[in-house]
């Protein structure tokens, strides 16, 4: 059975309303096979990066592809 791949997505965004990325900013890690895999992830570039207001990251989940 194939579970869903958890990602951390983000970086540096050109306005506070967070719509688009600054070129070459952006960043992606994983895949990640647990949430708190992925939640573990982002606490460490969330804090890497906290002195930066422009700077975002969110945890995304892909579907899993396998058959039920």
């Amino acid at each position: 059975m194939s579970g869903s791949n958890f990602w951390v997505i983000g970086g540096e965004f050109g306005s506070m309303n967070f719509h688009k990325l600054v070129a070459g900013s952006a960043q992606v890690q994983g895949p990640f096979k647990t949430r708190k895999e992925a939640e573990d992830a982002w606490k460490i570039v969330s804090e890497e990066n906290r002195h930066k207001a422009g700077v975002r990251f969110s945890i995304v989940e892909e579907p899993s592809r396998g058959a039920s």
